[in-house]
């Protein structure tokens, strides 16, 4: 149930990230991202000092599952909500994010060497349902449903590609990578195509959007997310994203005093009866691999002595010298700084 209980923090944190989202509209978005991923590693590297969690650096293809993680589930989700939208009403993208519990329940398990268990995906196919009837339809064009189907692909990836380096990395390790790599793709990007000064025209609104993205939408929520992975499992974790549809709906309510319409509502009941129908069951063949209790305070592996860590932002300058280089909306900011609140049931990221 704790387990649970942060998984929908999460989710709620990235769902109600629509007002905060919508301050970087007009915003330079690779630099804003940029900035907002670069501090969220400085933030995360200092908590995980204070708290004695060793990051681990990766090795071998940890690094190709690492880079996905962050190419994916932030740098190109980013590219695909602020192209898509010019393609699509914002509604056509989010209803495309909402089928993300489908894809986790059903490659979840492949992922972890299970199999998908029909339970949790009809649990996904009713939330993924309500999430479609919360977001409501748009017109798009063709390109609009590329882009929109790239979304969806890219958020799945998120959570996905995390599942082979969570055992090893932990949601510490896994968070502070695809951070620092998001950071240093979304910067190269800013600076080649908005400038190496585009940083100077932020306004005071806007780094206060970019703080609060970086500290609750992307330390916080990321931690809680990917604890939540490690210990129940991508499919039925994957259930709990049905919240930010939710959490975007009920917080746009409160930024525009619009109450929701009956569909709305609808599509919250069956997100929660969904949630209800998958997280009610019991995963034995899934253990906490972070611990029974779902703590995480230390990476356990066998060939952990002697190998190199992250322990400082020094170290981790270094680390990042060294290894391969990597806009929000209101997720998964989940992300684009171009959209309308109303993507914001996708979450910014």
């Amino acid at each position: 149930m704790r387990n649970i209980v942060m998984a929908a923090c999460g989710m709620v944190l990235v769902g109600g990230s629509v007002g905060v989202s919508h301050a970087l509209t007009g915003a330079p978005l690779f630099t804003a991202q940029g900035v907002r991923y670069a501090a969220a590693f400085l933030i995360l590297l200092a908590l995980a000092r204070f708290s004695r969690v060793r990051i681990l650096l990766p090795r071998g293809r940890e690094w190709l599952w690492l880079t996905g993680v962050a190419l994916s589930g932030l740098v190109l989700f980013n590219v695909a909500v602020v192209r898509g939208v010019a393609h699509a009403e914002p509604a056509v993208i989010a209803v495309a994010v909402a089928c993300t519990p489908v894809l986790l329940g059903v490659l979840g398990p492949v992922l972890e060497r299970r199999t998908p268990r029909g339970r949790i995906v009809l649990a996904a196919v009713v939330v993924t349902v309500g999430g479609v009837l919360v977001e409501g339809t748009g017109r798009t064009d063709a390109a609009g449903v590329g882009w929109a189907v790239l979304a969806l692909a890219c958020e799945a990836g998120f959570t996905l590609l995390a599942v082979p380096v969570l055992e090893r990395h932990g949601p510490w390790g896994v968070s502070v990578h695809s951070v620092w790599i998001a950071a240093v793709v979304l910067l190269a990007l800013g600076f080649a195509t908005e400038g190496p000064t585009a940083a100077a025209g932020l306004t005071a609104a806007e780094w206060g959007a970019i703080a609060y993205l970086a500290v609750m939408v992307t330390a916080v929520a990321f931690l809680l997310w990917y604890t939540a992975v490690a210990s129940l499992g991508a499919g039925r974790v994957g259930l709990l994203t049905g919240i930010a549809p939710i959490s975007a709906a009920l917080t746009g309510t409160a930024l525009t005093g619009t109450a929701p319409g009956p569909l709305v509502w609808l599509g919250m009941a069956a997100v929660i009866a969904g949630l209800a129908g998958g997280l009610g069951t019991r995963s034995s063949e899934h253990r906490n691999l972070a611990g029974a209790d779902g703590d995480v305070d230390t990476v356990s592996d066998p060939e952990q002595e002697g190998t190199p860590c992250i322990t400082s932002p020094r170290s981790a300058a270094t680390a990042t010298a060294a290894a391969p280089s990597s806009t929000s909306t209101t997720r998964r900011p989940r992300r684009s700084a171009s959209s309308s609140p109303t993507t914001s049931a996708s979450g910014s990221r």
